[in-house]
This record gives C-alpha cells, sequence and structure tokens, in this order.
C-alpha cells in the first residue's frame, strides 16, 4: 500500500470537518490535519507540508481566497482545492485567480471529491512544482535537491533523482532490481551491472544518518523501497 497522502482540511464548520475528515482517512488512502480558520490553517500548512489543502472560502477570520494567497506567497506549492456554497461564475474566477487549482461546491459528494483529489495529486506530481516528503527531507526532484528541516540542501544527481521519484511513487511495495535499472537507465532484465547499487550507496551516503543501517532507502524483496 502506498503511503498516505497528507490533506489539510480547513474549515470552520466543526461537525462538517470533523466528519468529512473521517470518512476521507477511513480507507487510509489519506492522512487528515484539520484547522478551523484561516490563520491555523496557514501555520498547520507550514508545519505539516500537506500533498493538497481542501480550502473553505468563507472562514471566520477571513476569506478563503485570501488565505490561499498567503500559502502561495509562503511557498506552498501543492493543490489547493476550495470548497463553497456559492456557485457563481464571479467566485470560481475569484478562486482560481488566488491561486487555486480546482473548486468544488457544496454539497458535494464524497466519491465526487476524492476523485477530484486524486486527479489534482496526479496532476501535481508530474509538474516542476512537486515536492514529497522523504523522510526528514523535503525532496524536490526538479530542482535535484533534498532540503532538511534546517534548510540544509542536499544536491543529488540526475539519476539519484530518478530513483528516488521512482521508489516514492511505488509506495512501500518493494521496487525489483530490474525495474529499476529499466525504468531509470532502460536496461533489460539480465543486464550484470552494479550500476544500481553504486547509485544507492552514494545516495545512502548522502542522505542516511547511518548509511550502513539503510534507514531511509531499504533493501528487501530482490530490490529497494522508501521507509513509510
Amino acid at each position: 500500500m502506498a503511503q498516505p497522502k497528507t490533506l489539510l482540511l480547513v474549515d470552520d464548520n466543526d461537525d462538517l470537518r470533523t466528519e468529512l475528515a473521517e470518512l476521507l482517512a477511513a480507507g487510509g488512502e489519506f492522512a487528515v490535519v484539520q484547522a478551523a480558520d484561516g490563520a491555523s490553517g496557514v501555520k498547520a500548512a507550514l508545519e505539516s507540508r500537506p500533498d493538497l489543502v481542501l480550502l473553505d472560502v468563507d472562514l471566520p477570520d477571513t476569506n478563503g481566497r485570501e488565505v490561499c494567497r498567503e500559502l502561495r506567497a509562503r511557498q506552498i506549492a501543492c493543490p489547493v482545492i476550495m470548497l463553497t456554497a456559492a456557485d457563481t461564475e464571479a467566485e470560481m474566477v475569484g478562486g482560481l485567480d488566488a491561486g487555486a487549482n480546482d473548486y468544488v461546491t457544496k454539497p458535494f459528494r464524497l466519491a465526487v471529491l476524492q476523485a477530484r483529489i486524486r486527479a489534482q495529486l496526479r496532476s501535481h506530481e508530474q509538474s516542476e512544482g512537486a515536492v514529497f516528503r522523504l523522510g526528514p527531507y523535503e525532496f524536490r526532484p526538479s530542482a535535484k535537491v533534498l532540503v532538511d528541516g534546517s534548510g540544509r540542501k542536499v544536491r543529488l544527481t540526475e539519476k539519484e533523482t530518478n530513483i528516488l521519484k521512482y521508489l516514492y511513487r511505488a509506495g512501500e511495495k518493494p521496487v525489483p532490481r530490474d525495474e529499476l535499472l529499466a525504468e531509470v537507465w532502460g536496461y533489460n532484465a539480465g543486464v550484470t551491472t552494479h550500476t544500481l547499487e553504486t547509485h544507492v550507496y552514494r545516495l545512502r551516503q548522502k542522505i542516511e544518518s547511518d548509511p550502513a543501517g539503510g534507514r531511509l532507502i531499504l533493501t528487501e524483496g530482490g530490490g529497494y523501497r522508501l521507509a513509510p
């Protein structure tokens, strides 16, 4: 099973927010962080670095569009889906102009919201601005860099970046050696080479606190996977 995506749900309706958070988290696909107003929503976004934000337009301390603008100004690049009871064109355009990626009108069906969330996550993962959580790091594939909590940057080669991207998308499923060689280098199955092992060794030297222990990149099932 893939690692759950972190959703930040910002809505001042306590009953609706709590129920929706429970429903979204029920299948294990998503982990949900909750906030009841704009200020706490921005704070939660900076702390949790969510994969996607569900943002109500009508908040007690500010307008959701202003929250979206602040998130973008603070370099929160993940998708933002606005939730609103109004379905006017002006409302929708205002949210999109503020930096939102999509709009869902209340009341909505859970299955439709989940589908919109998945679509935005898929699109973002393929974008230049995608940012992933990898252990203590933020992984920024387009910049070929890992950034730790103190802001220290670990530069990656193109192959190292591609290895981490492929392992990340595989979730908790071990990726066989031959599959990685085929996807990252284009090698046919059965090719005898230590190229992959050498790159994984160098990656561990760069990013593991104990390279010999392999706590972030695990050797398993004739291949590799990332730790949850």
